[in-house]
């Protein structure tokens, strides 16, 4: 009795791991990480993006018949958190690949992991141009346009500006320092005869506007350059408007068209600043509508920029995963290199020279209605007419 109750009880064990094994092999799992807690008025859309994009693809049949699943991780906005996330996921959750990240500092962070372990890497949202340029490597690929792609689509309007005194003000981490050299470097070569008068850094998440805003107009620059966002930017432009900073100013602004930071300023919104966004209600184009239905329905609420973001990570992370038909990361990075795929925005690809994807931007200028601030005049700027050529590009990044 005994014995047979022993093999039995190892039977089922056999039966159990056997089941174990099948279910793990039914599945194919993405490790996901972001600032969720840090700064959720982009992370939250994002979530709600990357989650109605696993359901449609899980729909469809998942990866070559295998259920897609995404286990997601909190860094709070730290690197080092953010490694160890990378690690427990790829350790212990033994996942295909590695997505997401917001922050460029935590973008390069895990960055650095996925290089040093050969793993697949994602990134959906850190704009830094290291990340496929001098830092970049061949785990590593982007979604979003670059602060260098973004700086550009913006210089196409402010070199048409009659300032030529400019100050900055930018968020003193990777993120913005990036920005404003790419800005400037590209606004002096297309404007020599400008002059860079003040640049003001202050600390991400804890800007003192009014010395900041005070700084600024004892410079008296003709034109502002402006890189903060989300609470930074509510109190910039709520010291600027009490303090007239803005007043016969012209401004170019990165992100600021975003839902997610343009909305908070409300009946604050200023007027005729030229900014990249995302300007949902005025996209009228078949991939963007059954988007937008799909994205209502299950929500009950608009997309932001960061449901966009969220959505098409996990739409590429698909469409990689199923063109590899492997979970292998060579193999991945073999399928990666050159693919193209639909979007919410239209066609993108990622290059094969610095793994870059040519998703683009909206231009346009910010202004006030029925009290709250809208994107007008809105054109989408391609991401690959903003990239620059192979030869320049083999001079930015390093050698594999």
């Amino acid at each position: 009795m005994r014995r047979r109750h022993l093999l039995g009880a190892g039977l089922a064990i056999a039966v159990a791991g056997m089941a174990g094994s099948a279910m793990a092999q039914s599945e194919i799992k993405i490790g996901e990480i972001n600032s969720y807690s840090l700064l959720p008025a982009f992370t939250e859309p994002y979530r709600k993006g990357w989650q109605l994009a696993v359901e449609e693809v899980n729909a469809a049949g998942g990866i070559n018949g295998k259920k897609l699943v995404v286990i997601s991780k909190d860094d709070g906005g730290k690197p080092a958190d953010a490694q160890t996330a990378a690690n427990e996921l790829v350790s212990s959750e033994n996942v295909a690949m590695l997505a997401g990240t917001f922050l460029s500092n935590i973008g390069l962070a895990v960055s650095d992991f996925a290089n040093q372990k050969k793993v697949f890497f994602l990134a959906a949202e850190p704009l830094t141009d290291a990340i496929t340029w001098s830092k970049g490597n061949r785990y590593t690929f982007r979604l979003r346009p670059s602060n260098y792609m973004q700086a550009a689509m913006l210089v196409e309007e402010a070199a048409k500006l009659p300032a030529k005194r400019w100050a900055t003000i930018a968020p003193n981490y990777e993120y913005g320092q990036s920005a404003v050299a790419v800005f400037k470097k590209l606004m002096s070569e297309k404007r020599p005869d400008i002059q860079w008068v003040d640049e003001q850094w202050p600390p991400q998440g804890k800007i003192d506007a009014g010395p900041v805003v005070q700084a600024v107009a004892a410079a008296n620059p003709e034109a502002i350059l402006n890189v903060t966002f989300g609470a930074d930017l509510v109190k910039l432009v709520r010291e600027g408007n009490t303090r007239g900073l803005f007043k016969n100013r012209s401004v170019v602004s990165f992100l600021t068209g975003e839902p997610e930071y343009l909305d908070p300023l409300k009946d604050e919104t200023p007027e005729g600043w030229i900014v990249t966004g995302y300007p949902w209600y005025d996209i009228k184009t078949p991939d963007h509508d059954k988007f937008l239905k799909a994205y209502q329905a299950k929500y009950n609420d608009y997309p932001r920029l960061g449901s966009i973001v969220g959505y098409q990570t996990i739409k590429a992370a698909a469409a990689i995963l199923a063109k590899a038909k492997s979970t292998d990361p060579e193999k991945l990075i073999a399928a990666t290199e050159g693919l193209s795929m639909p979007s919410p925005f239209g066609e993108i690809t990622f290059r094969k020279i610095d793994h870059q994807s040519t998703l683009g931007a909206y231009v346009g200028k910010t202004a006030l209605k029925d009290g709250k601030g809208v994107m007008v005049n809105s054109v989408y700027r391609k991401g690959a007419d903003y990239l620059p050529g192979d030869a320049e590009v083999e001079k930015l990044r390093p050698k594999d």
